[in-house]
């Protein structure tokens, strides 16, 4: 029987064809791998084998953990790996698997619950490696964006000859629509063309898979049969990666004007490498400054001989401002100038970072405060004088042979903030309407990236702000310890918020002693933080276990947001020279003797607050006169160049180094100086807690 014969029933009506290897899904090369209630694999697909390197006969019976999660994640997998069974809620995303060679892939999952006909639950996971699925999609929507702005007329067409896709330009050359286009043959739908000249070639293509190019037609359009116009005609076949014939592609260029037609040609290929530059390289950072100059370069020398970006001054408060009224002068900040023959022009525009005022009669106040593009095709000397800052601005673009001008304002989400001024001296060409459109997109895009710079630096001072304030209390020393303390913020605007630490007198004479790190960051975590912290120093008045202060904390993170943290809480009893430490998923800290190699205290980990229902384990350690106690969070020691580990040994060799014993102090300095991420991705705390055994007072007093 052959391949067609096994079809189902009147499948083949409906075009259920078997399919052909090398389609998207072969080349997603589309994992399934079935675990059973216990989270061992119970179904292994060929595709796994080939995405983690695990055979069938190695994997199957194996918990799926042990088997491709490194030991850092497997509770988040557990924990996922339990919501997903209990709750029958499907989870999808990226996440590194250990693969059979040893090393880490990321791979793209899609995760959810199964019932078979007895009621047990199996979990099945489909997967495929992340950078073949970024491509495909990076291609995907590439190709989307080229045909849809492309101005050439661009269709395909099925075996038949009729319409499967048209993109816009086509729809304007033929005058109409797309509805009039899709599922119509060629003869319907150009019957006001010589269809006979264009099916016979069409067949010729699809026949011997030779592609006609530039073919000459000529006639009127649906709109105006009576038109004279004329393109030029490409015709492709289209095949799959094992030469099965798909159909045709067309390409349809306007040369009623042939100099014209070139010319539009020309400009849409410089206005999609424009686009498509300033996509890669606008907006790489949350830098306002940054974002300005990029923009600049990015426009000079393809659509302007010199290029100036300014922001309004209004603007930079990280306040939404209303436009600048009209007739008023407008205060400026020069953010970025860029010039592609240095000249007189560059140094008309002022020196950057500065702050300028233009009047009401100048351009680019109008552009701001009508929001709207102002162009000068040909400019006069009599309007230098409305370009330039001032006179001496103005005879320098005179100098520099500035004979065309453009100015579009920066609009993000409705506010505008600030101009783009373009002006061509060498380049002889004016600017025009189309010239003015890619200036406006260019510099929508590039507003959107400034707007979010600039949120984000006014975030980052709101959360700075709030975390001084949550932070000011300095603590006391304690009367059996000595103490030192460093917190440092994360130099991102989105990363600031969610580092604590604290020192609490406890009676008795006892100290508690405390670091966290919310799993968050911004406003919202240093709003976290506040009340874990201030929440921590009620417990601590209450004299409770540190394990049953962090089972206090767990409740009330669980209602907040975000709502996970680390903490680490101890108490240090001088009278009995002990300390009792519990740990919520926190670092573990380090002691340090006198004579003694640091130790990385081995404590039960725990689970991070905010997770719920989790005891918390104690531990009690003997203190002695001299030992010190190093505190931290994960933004001392984690970088993303080097694993946890070997910052951790890099830790314990810091503190094995002689110093002063008494010189806490500059001990926070070293560890901040050779440990800190020099980007600072993430916020530091740290606290150093000595024992002062003749601090102690008599028992009893």
């Amino acid at each position: 029987m052959g391949a067609t014969d096994a079809i189902p029933d009147g499948a083949a009506s409906v075009g259920a064809t078997p399919g052909r290897p090398g389609g998207l899904l072969d080349v997603l090369g589309v994992a399934a791998v079935m675990l059973d209630a216990n989270g061992r694999i119970a179904l292994w697909s060929p595709q796994a084998e080939q995405l983690f390197g695990w055979t069938a006969r190695e994997a199957l019976g194996r918990p799926a953990a042990q088997l491709l999660v490194a030991p850092e994640h497997m509770e988040l997998v557990l924990r996922l790996f339990s919501q997903v069974m209990a709750g029958g809620e499907s989870w999808a995303g990226v996440f590194p698997v250990r693969h059979k060679d040893g090393g880490t892939r990321l791979v793209e999952f899609r995760n959810m619950r199964l019932l078979d006909e007895h009621g047990e639950s199996y979990a099945l996971g489909i997967a495929t490696d992340q950078a073949v699925l970024r491509r495909v999609e990076r291609d995907l929507a590439l190709s989307v964006r080229l045909v849809a702005q492309s101005p050439i007329g661009l269709a395909v067409l099925d075996t038949g000859l009729r319409y499967v896709m048209v993109n816009p330009a086509l729809e304007r050359i033929n005058g109409l629509p797309a509805d009039r286009h899709i599922g119509r043959h060629v003869r319907e739908a150009l019957s006001f063309l010589d269809t006979e000249t264009i099916v016979s070639r069409m067949r010729e293509v699809l026949r011997t898979g030779r592609p006609l190019l530039d073919q000459f037609t000529a006639g009127g359009t649906a709109a105006d049969p009576a038109a004279d116009q004329a393109w030029s005609v490409s015709y492709y076949r289209l095949e799959d990666p094992h030469g099965r014939v798909l159909g045709l592609a067309t390409s349809v260029v306007d040369i009623t004007e042939q100099h014209r037609a070139a010319a539009d040609a020309a400009r849409a290929r410089r206005r999609l490498a424009v686009i498509a530059d300033a996509s890669a390289t606008v907006g790489t950072t949350l830098d306002v400054d940054q974002t300005a100059r990029e923009l600049a370069d990015v426009i000079v020398p393809e659509l302007a001989d010199l290029a100036t970006v300014d922001v309004l001054d209004s603007a930079l408060d990280g306040r939404r401002t209303a436009a600048p009224s009209h007739g008023g002068a407008v205060r400026f900040h020069a953010l970025a100038a860029s010039a592609a023959h240095p000249a007189d022009a560059l140094r008309a525009t002022g020196p950057t970072g500065g702050l300028v005022s233009y009047g009401g009669d100048r351009l680019v106040t109008r552009c701001v405060t009508e929001s709207r593009p102002v162009l000068v095709a040909r400019v006069a000397e009599e309007d230098l004088a409305h370009i330039a800052a001032d006179q001496d601005g103005a005879a320098c673009l005179g100098r520099a042979g500035v004979h065309s001008y453009l100015a579009v304002p920066l609009i993000a989400r409705g506010e505008v903030l600030g101009a783009l001024s373009l002006y061509r001296a060498r380049n002889t060409v004016p600017f025009d309407e189309d010239d003015a459109v890619l200036a406006v997109e260019l510099a929508a895009r590039a507003a959107v990236c400034i707007d979010n710079a600039r949120s984000y630096q006014s975030e980052r001072r709101t959360a700075l702000t709030l975390q001084r304030h949550l932070m000011n209390h300095r603590p006391p020393q304690p009367t059996a310890m000595e103490i030192a303390y460093r917190y440092q913020p994360a130099q991102a605007a989105s990363e600031v918020g969610g580092d604590w630490f604290d020192a609490i007198p406890v009676a008795g004479d006892k100290t508690a002693l405390v670091v966290g790190d919310v799993m968050g960051s911004g406003i919202n975590a240093a709003a976290t933080m506040g009340q874990l912290r201030t929440t921590a120093r009620a417990l601590a008045d209450l004299d409770l276990d540190p394990a049953e202060v962090l089972r206090h904390l767990d409740h009330i993170a669980a209602g907040l947001d975000p709502a996970f943290a680390t903490c680490l809480y101890a108490v240090y009893d001088p009278h009995r020279s002990l300390c009792r430490i519990a740990v919520a998923g926190h670092l573990p800290p380090v002691l340090v003797r006198a004579g003694q190699p640091p130790e990385l205290l081995d404590l039960p980990t725990g689970a991070p607050l905010g997770v719920g229902g989790v005891p918390f384990e104690q531990t009690t350690i003997p203190l002695r006169d001299g030992d010190r106690l190093v505190l931290y969070t994960d933004g001392l020691i984690e970088t993303r160049e080097q694993a946890i580990d070997a910052r951790l040994d890099t830790l314990l060799t810091l503190l094995a180094v002689p110093g002063p014993e008494h010189d806490l102090e500059g001990l926070c300095d070293r560890l901040l100086g050779e440990l800190r991420d020099a980007h600072g991705h993430d916020d530091v705390a740290l606290l150093i807690a000595r024992v002062r055994a003749n601090r102690v007072p008599a028992k009893g007093r």
